[in-house]
């Protein structure tokens, strides 16, 4: 791996690929800037196809040097980018000596945008994350995905084991987390079940999400992502940010519902921890049950947090609960 550092940024290049970026002239892709933390910078990975890929990175603490720490990915969900990690996330881990990079996903972020009506699919999503951990991550790390970042990440554990595949494609894991995770089967379900038994809930989530209502109503946006308690002028400044995140849809839904469910792997060589939160109210108890039966896991479901775990009142119960089971992890 080459590595361009200018000022406070980096770019990764590709080994295939040497081509020069020109950081400091980069034209900005949000109009709301989030301002980094200490100990954090802001990096540009060179896709095979010529687009960057934004990554904020935040190296661990020397904790111990007899223990090997994965280093961790997160992958984000819809409407987010590569801040809503850095926001605490990324500190929290890093001080337990785990190297973090929270990845935006093409026209997400800081992210180039490719020329198309979406930014991806479920498959290339995943190849992107992949190409960034093959010519970056020396070790094989965790993955942590949030929403339809997890989704992303449940069809890069499927390729692990495909034969059709190249042996670096996608390469191996850690282990993996998936944080109030879209299942295994889509949303479908989940939209189907609240239009049956909560049809109120069903409108909501629809004008929140499907018409962006979030975008312009406060008390939609709280509810939709966060817990009653936050404060309105902290849930302003998120929301700011998350319209300003996603310039395209990640997903042409309908394709991406038509290719799923995501196919099994039987005999996970890894450990997969399905997390959800008690007061989400995006993904439901039945939605998290079905992921982790996919994985022949428990699911863990965390109270008094809502949808956005990483970003809310309370964000450090779901990290607390990561870090126990990473320290469960063979080192």
């Amino acid at each position: 791996m080459a590595v361009c550092v200018s000022g406070s940024h980096t770019i990764f290049m590709n080994r295939s690929n040497l081509k020069t970026v020109a950081v400091l002239s980069r034209e900005k892709k949000m109009g709301v800037q989030y301002d980094l933390k200490q100990g954090q910078s802001r990096n540009f990975h060179e896709l095979p196809s010529g687009l960057s890929m934004e990554v904020i990175v935040q190296k661990g603490a020397e904790i111990n040097k007899n223990v090997e720490y994965p280093p961790l990915v997160f992958v984000h969900g819809s409407y987010h980018a590569a801040w809503c990690w850095a926001e605490h996330w990324l500190p929290f881990f890093s001080s337990s000596g785990y190297d973090c990079y929270a990845v935006s996903l093409l026209g997400q972020g800081e992210s180039d945008a490719p020329a198309d009506s979406v930014a991806g699919t479920l498959q290339t999503h995943a190849r992107d994350v992949a190409d960034f951990i093959c010519r970056n991550i020396r070790s094989p790390p965790v993955l942590v995905g949030h929403s339809f970042g997890g989704l992303i990440i449940q069809y890069y554990i499927s390729n692990l084991g495909n034969d059709n595949l190249k042996e670096d494609l996608f390469p191996k894991l850690k282990g993996a987390g998936l944080v109030c995770s879209v299942p295994p089967s889509g949303n479908s379900g989940i939209v189907w079940r609240y239009i049956l038994t909560k049809p109120i809930t069903a409108f909501k989530v629809t004008r929140s999400l499907a018409a962006k209502a979030f975008q312009t109503s406060l008390p939609l946006c709280k509810e939709t992502f966060f817990s009653a308690t936050m404060e309105d002028h902290v849930v302003k400044r998120y929301q700011e940010l998350m319209k300003v995140s996603s310039r395209m849809p990640m997903f042409d839904l309908r394709k991406l519902n038509a290719s799923l469910p995501v196919p099994s792997v039987p005999n996970c060589p890894f450990e997969v921890l399905v997390l959800g939160a008690k007061d989400d109210f995006i993904v439901d108890a039945e939605g998290l049950r079905e992921t982790a039966k996919f994985y022949g896991v428990s699911p863990v479901c965390v109270e008094a947090v809502a949808h956005d775990m990483m970003l809310d009142v309370a964000w450090e119960r779901g990290a607390e609960v990561i870090l126990l089971w990473l320290n469960g992890l063979e080192k």
